[in-house]
């Protein structure tokens, strides 16, 4: 009977436990991208959820993209383009989304001024080029990009991507 009991309880406990193990405290989906909204003393990442813990690094300038991979309470732990993961305050993100052509890519990619690969060329983005995501049809996402010559006046370039060149952004995502 007690064998019984215990059995009964398991089953009844699982799924509050499978409930538990998909909520977070934002309510939003896990993984997810988003964008590095303080720096300085603000933007310091710990390596544990809480100012406790010793500070990992700290982000000198806004609009890094890192990918959201846990949350607890007011910390989320994150992941940037390289694989380093830290925890950060939630005050710290922002929802703008930003994103790198891909290190992988073997030279300049092309910005195209519409999403087709006959499109004309508007610029040439090299890889780990930053950039800002503007919309994303689940297969080729509006960008803008700025050059910084040493120097001279900054240029800024729009047009688009292939999801699939893009670190910030999960291979068939959409949004606007």
């Amino acid at each position: 009977m007690l064998l019984r009991a215990a059995a009964t309880l398991a089953l009844v406990a699982l799924p509050a436990l499978a409930f538990a193990a998909t909520t977070n405290p934002s309510g939003l989906p896990l993984p997810r991208f988003v964008t590095i909204r303080s720096f300085g003393a603000d933007g310091t990442v710990h390596v544990g959820p809480g100012f406790k813990y010793d500070v990992a690094w700290t982000y000198t300038q806004p609009g890094a993209p890192v990918e959201v991979i846990q949350e607890f309470d007011v910390w989320r732990k994150i992941r940037d383009v390289d694989g380093w993961e830290g925890w950060v305050q939630q005050s710290t993100l922002g929802a703008a989304r930003a994103g790198y052509i891909l290190r992988t890519l073997t030279g300049e990619q092309p910005l195209r001024a519409s999403p087709a690969d006959d499109a004309r060329i508007v610029a040439w983005v090299g890889p780990g080029f930053p950039v800002k995501l503007t919309t994303c049809d689940g297969t080729w996402c509006a960008v803008t990009a700025a050059d910084h010559p040493q120097g001279g006046t900054v240029a800024t370039y729009s047009g688009y991507v292939p999801e699939s060149n893009l670190w910030g952004v999960y291979q068939g995502e959409k949004f606007d």
